[in-house]
């Protein structure tokens, strides 16, 4: 039997949200193997212009990712959820090599099989420069903190 990975769909808006807040946490562990373990083994992925399928192209993207995107630190928000099928829209402040931060804002639409494992993940992400003073999201999110950043 294929790993369960509750809530499993069809979502509503507690569950859709669990579904959201799980992610988070998980991407910011900033952690391949625990990340890529919430998709199906053939999941397909659109990254920007990078295109994916299967957890071993997804851990092995994130590694590389998490090794150029230094102190990451995300948000992500519920936007819509129906069916089996949820959207999010998320920031996130991160640093490169060079010293300079980044924030990256985008938005992400994720489908689930019967099991609640991501089979289908879609992202569309713009990065902004901005200056250590400017950053907000630092950690993972404090308890009770429900709040969106500011888009701006």
């Amino acid at each position: 039997m294929p790993d369960q990975r509750p809530p499993l769909p069809p979502f509503n808006a507690e569950t859709a949200l669990q579904k959201v807040r799980a992610a988070e946490a998980a991407w910011n562990t900033r952690d391949p193997v625990r990340v890529a373990g919430a998709y199906t083994v053939d999941s397909v992925w659109r990254n920007r212009d990078t295109f994916l399928q299967g957890r071993e192209e997804i851990i092995a993207f994130l590694t590389e990712k998490w090794e150029r995107e230094l102190d990451y630190a995300l948000r992500k928000d519920l936007w819509a959820y129906e069916g089996n099928r949820i959207a999010v829209r998320f920031q996130y402040e991160s640093r490169d090599r060079d010293g300079r931060w980044w924030r990256s804002y985008g938005n992400e639409l994720w489908e689930f099989d019967e099991h609640g494992l991501m089979c289908r993940r879609e992202a569309s992400i713009n990065d902004v420069p901005i200056q250590a003073t400017e950053r907000r999201i630092v950690g993972a999110r404090p308890e009770g903190d429900e709040a969106a950043p500011p888009l701006r």
